[in-house]
């Protein structure tokens, strides 16, 4: 089966799809973009996009219900993440970080004690936005995916 890109698409920067999109049509490989609003796509047969209805974790239970083992998922959702490396897939965040089975578990940690936090009126900051590094570095993860996955 030929292993194709998913992408949580609602949280997604719009940098990170314009790359997604020019690497499917550089090499014929399929994304698709999931998300529970519409969304403006470049016109290839290997950029599709799924819309959703609004509401927690639909997007999410669409991809893990459709993602099939070697696949790459595309999201910065620890625990989206979490269950597509159950099912043998690949998962990059937006910053080109991996996530994988040795490193995910404490990411979930992270996340729930930073959720904890919040819950308890601790004031967080968001992310910062995207550096140059952040963008160069999901871009060589992306490169070494589909290098990877189109020798298979």
């Amino acid at each position: 089966m030929t292993k194709q890109i998913w992408v949580d698409a609602d949280a997604c920067p719009v940098v990170i799809k314009e790359m997604l999109f020019r690497a499917a049509v550089r090499t014929s490989t399929t994304v698709t973009l999931v998300a529970n609003q519409y969304l403006k796509t470049p016109p290839s047969p290997f950029i599709q996009k799924l819309q959703v209805p609004k509401g927690f974790d639909i997007a999410d239970n669409e991809i893990v219900k459709r993602v099939n083992e070697g696949d790459l998922v595309i999201t910065g959702d620890i625990p989206l993440a979490d269950e597509v490396i159950e099912k043998k897939c690949t998962a990059l965040n937006t910053r080109g970080e991996l996530l994988t089975k040795e490193n995910i578990k404490s990411r979930l940690n992270i996340r729930d004690f930073m959720d904890t936090m919040r819950a308890s009126g601790v004031q967080t900051q968001g992310p910062p936005p995207l550096s140059q590094s952040d963008k160069q570095n999901f871009a060589n993860q992306l490169d070494t995916w589909i290098t990877r996955n189109k020798k298979d």
